[in-house]
């Protein structure tokens, strides 16, 4: 299974063709879905509730879909070298996809793995931004793979949405 992250106002067909929705679950801001809260940093899903965010919407399961899938796909404005609030809030509620603990990794402490996955992680991200913003927009794709475990990691920029071309074969 494919997990895409978006915040298009609208999916486009040419991005992510029907064929192949059928095995992709689609996050996005114009899903009718209830709002997205951030996460409150209680970490109930590591001690209280593992696996499941307490918060109360249709995300506290995120760490499960993400452990679910095969590749995960973010498609976001570039903001000031990050990604948009909607697809932020989106990520940093996975949390529960990794486990309190720690571990050295490449000379570095981060959170193992809950569960026995390592999707790849594509990010396409759009919109002005300088050198700088790509750079640090690179790095942050990076680190995200890093931390949440996730292997051929990717990022692409273009300069509208509408550069995007088809994400999913």
């Amino acid at each position: 299974m494919n997990l895409l992250i978006h915040d298009l106002p609208v999916l486009y067909e040419r991005i992510i063709p029907k064929s192949a929705r059928r095995d992709t679950a689609i996050i996005a801001t114009d899903s009718g879905s209830h709002a997205i809260h951030a996460c409150k940093g209680c970490f109930d899903c590591w001690v209280k509730t593992p696996a499941h965010c307490d918060i109360r919407d249709d995300y506290a399961d995120m760490g499960r879909l993400l452990a679910a899938c095969a590749r995960l796909i973010v498609i976001s404005r570039c903001c000031y070298g990050g990604y948009s609030p909607f697809v932020s809030r989106v990520l940093g509620r996975s949390l529960a996809y990794v486990l309190p603990y720690f571990v050295t990794r490449n000379g570095e402490f981060h959170h193992p793995g809950r569960y026995d996955n390592s999707p790849d992680f594509k990010a396409h991200l759009y919109g002005q931004t300088t050198a700088r913003e790509q750079e640090t927009a690179r790095k942050l794709v990076e680190r995200n793979g890093v931390n949440l475990l996730l292997s051929n990691v990717e990022v692409h920029f273009y300069a509208t949405a509408d550069n995007i071309g088809a994400v999913l074969a």
